[in-house]
């Protein structure tokens, strides 16, 4: 008989709410993790009394009223709003596109003096593409300014893409940027969804409450020791690469990545803001994290004397690098199509989450796939 019902292959998001599923089944569960931490890319540092988001900034946000009900019903969510402010040659500009931004960008102050401004941009970028022979955009440089002119497009678009993808917009496909959101209001609201927040006392609290009652090993490789690990149950959820899983037969997917320069600042209020992007191309970060304010808020600000701010910066994945955002091209797709295959091959083996999936998925999806997956 073996040990295990279940062996969970990655203690993040989607392996820890399947785990949580199978425990309250009655189900014997052991959730392993190559890393030293459980979480994946949600885990939490805390220096300096501040949960630093190790991996990069995640906040929570859905209108899925299943999925919040469910993530509050094991830890208790702040109130924390994402509204990043964009930098641009020393100016700073709202986001998303709003009427703050327009404001920022052309002075215009009424939601017709905005939509006049944004259609006569438009019009400008449907002329560039007829002169050019064209009346579909051919990649996502036209794509942008057919959506929101040259002005936002150059400010507050181009060099930010151009860093996160390394790529000239001008290469890269149309399809990237499909709609961009426009608001005619002064909200700085960045998401649409009706709940948003950050777990009082950082995701490891969400982490923990999930994995209770599962047995848990960190720094465990599956993959270096497949067999024997395998034997310990009767059914494995994998939630690493699948290009890997499969020894990388038909070649490696490819990734974009993201490396953190992180500083203790002896200040209690940096930036004023948890998010601020960087969108020039000649500064070589993206962004500008500073954490204290996913969590305190108004007087906790000042309380706390320190803070810590976090550079992020996008380049391609390699080997022994984390990959954060599948290339999903046509190459990419097709080649991952191939693997899926192999997969859906693998009776014992349930494959779920971004890496296994090759789909970026924002954290609200992961919890709602792994709610609903047949386990």
């Amino acid at each position: 008989m073996k040990r295990y019902d279940y062996l969970i292959v990655g203690a993040g998001l989607f392996g820890a709410v399947v785990a949580y599923r199978v425990v309250r089944q009655g189900k014997r569960c052991l959730v392993i993790d190559r890393r030293a931490h459980t979480g994946g890319n949600l885990y939490c540092e805390s220096v300096c009394g501040i949960n630093v988001h190790k991996y990069g900034a995640h906040i929570f946000h859905t209108s899925n009223k299943e999925v919040w009900d469910f993530v509050n019903s094991l830890v208790e969510f702040n109130r924390y709003t994402n509204s990043p402010v964009a930098s641009y040659k020393g100016r700073l500009f709202n986001l998303p596109f709003n009427m703050n931004t327009f404001y920022q960008m052309w002075g215009v102050r009424t939601p017709g003096e905005a939509q006049a401004k944004l259609e006569e941009q438009r019009r400008e970028a449907v002329e560039r593409m007829a002169a050019a022979g064209t009346t579909e955009p051919r990649n996502l440089e036209e794509q942008a300014q057919l959506l929101i002119g040259k002005d936002i497009y150059e400010a507050l678009i181009k060099g930010y893409t151009e860093k996160q993808w390394g790529r000239k917009c001008s290469e890269l496909p149309a399809f990237i940027i499909k709609r961009l959101p426009v608001r005619y209001t002064f909200d700085n609201n960045y998401f649409n969804d009706k709940y948003q927040g950050i777990p009082i006392g950082g995701y490891n609290a969400l982490i923990s409450r999930l994995l209770e009652g599962s047995e848990v090993r960190t720094g465990c490789d599956y993959l270096k020791d497949r067999a024997e690990l395998s034997r310990l149950a009767d059914r494995v959820v994998f939630t690493g690469a699948v290009d890997e899983y499969f020894d990388y037969c038909f070649g490696k997917l490819e990734y974009r990545t993201v490396t953190f320069e992180t500083e203790i600042k002896d200040t209690a209020n940096w930036q004023g803001n948890a998010v601020v992007n960087y969108t020039e191309r000649e500064v070589p970060y993206t962004r500008i994290i500073e954490h204290k304010h996913f969590e305190m808020f108004g007087a906790e600000v000042e309380a706390c004397p320190q803070t810590v701010i976090s550079k992020e910066y996008s380049s391609e994945w390699h080997e022994g690098s984390e990959p954060y955002y599948p290339v999903n091209d046509e190459r990419n797709t097709s080649l991952y199509q191939e693997y899926k295959a192999l997969a859906d091959g693998e009776p014992n083996v349930l494959f779920g989450g971004r890496l296994a999936e090759y789909k970026y998925y924002d954290m609200h999806q992961v919890v709602e796939r792994a709610l609903h997956v047949e386990i």
